[in-house]
């Protein structure tokens, strides 16, 4: 049984390839145990787009940041030993980093240097970052994800405020993974990759967390949510690469579009520019594009978000 009409359909098209000298196709620890030890040569993760209308993305098999022009032009910009994941530009233009690996980094998008933000909580290290959101000011919401899932909801949340206070906000997640505010600031949502949900959680100024719910129920599968973006209007976009699509649902959690692949199936992650959005075809090393009914929230905005939360 649906509880909603069948969402409708809208097309991707190919905007650029990760060139073929990038590509090693070898083992990695990485996909030997994400991947039941299969040969890639490259796994694209955490689309963001700066000011100048630069996309970055991710790597992490092989600990790459890679950044595209508006022509599509590719440029190595970090190469490191991490398992890079999600990543988000900060308002001075500096890339922060999940990394699986590292914990919570920062990366000079001139240099290519890497700086360690946070590495372990009170010495005990993270499970394993995944992604991350940045509000007005400037504290950073993270997701540690590591192997948890239905057999070990234990996966977490944090809160990194500017003056250095980590709080734990959740830690009762199967399989955290995407993470995004509305515009406004006072709701956070969480893709529960395992558990095939969505999270909206109230935000406040203290550590406390009351009245968590599920926003969306995905479809079962062989995976469940992954990356998230949100529109001006409050409504999300939502990767799901086990089922080769990124929905679109509006603000009271109703999928009114389903965004299909013209590539591989694995839909990892999303980012919006203007009407356009962006989407991560991780194991074919591509990005795709197709053309939202609503705008995303524009960069000015997602900097303001949380800052009065």
């Amino acid at each position: 049984m649906s509880w909603f009409s069948p969402p409708e359909s809208i097309k991707t098209e190919v905007h650029a390839r990760l060139p073929d000298r990038f590509r090693r196709p070898r083992r990695t620890a990485w996909s030997d145990a994400n991947k039941a030890g299969a040969e890639l040569d490259c796994f694209l993760e955490g689309p963001a787009f700066d000011r100048q209308e630069n996309l970055y993305v991710t790597d992490i098999p092989f600990g790459r940041i890679f950044r595209l022009d508006r022509d599509g032009e590719w440029a190595l910009i970090a190469e490191y030993d991490g398992w890079p994941n999600g990543l988000r530009v900060a308002a001075d233009g500096q890339l922060l980093v999940a990394d699986y690996r590292l914990g919570l980094l920062r990366i000079d998008p001139n240099s290519g240097s890497v700086t360690a933000v946070l590495s372990a909580v009170r010495s005990e290290g993270f499970k394993g970052l995944n992604d991350l959101t940045i509000a007005g000011n400037g504290d950073i919401y993270f997701t540690d994800q590591g192997q948890t899932g239905m057999q070990d909801p234990t996966g977490r949340v944090y809160r990194l405020t500017t003056d250095g206070r980590l709080e734990r906000l959740l830690d009762t997640c199967a399989s955290p993974n995407g993470i995004v505010f509305n515009a406004a600031g006072t709701h956070l949502y969480v893709a529960l990759t395992r558990a095939c949900q969505v999270w909206r959680v109230p935000v406040t100024r203290d550590a406390v967390v009351g009245k968590a719910n599920v926003f969306a129920q995905l479809p079962g599968g062989v995976s469940g949510p992954d990356g998230l973006a949100m529109n001006v209007e409050d409504g999300l976009a939502i990767a799901d690469p086990g089922h080769a699509c990124v929905w679109l649902l509006d603000r009271h959690g109703v999928p009114r579009h389903r965004i299909m692949s013209c590539a591989g199936r694995t839909l990892t992650n999303v980012a919006y520019q203007g009407l356009d959005l962006f989407i991560t075809d991780s194991e074919t090393g591509q990005i795709l594009k197709a053309r939202a009914p609503v705008p995303g929230q524009p960069l000015s905005t997602l900097h303001d978000q949380g800052a009065t939360a």
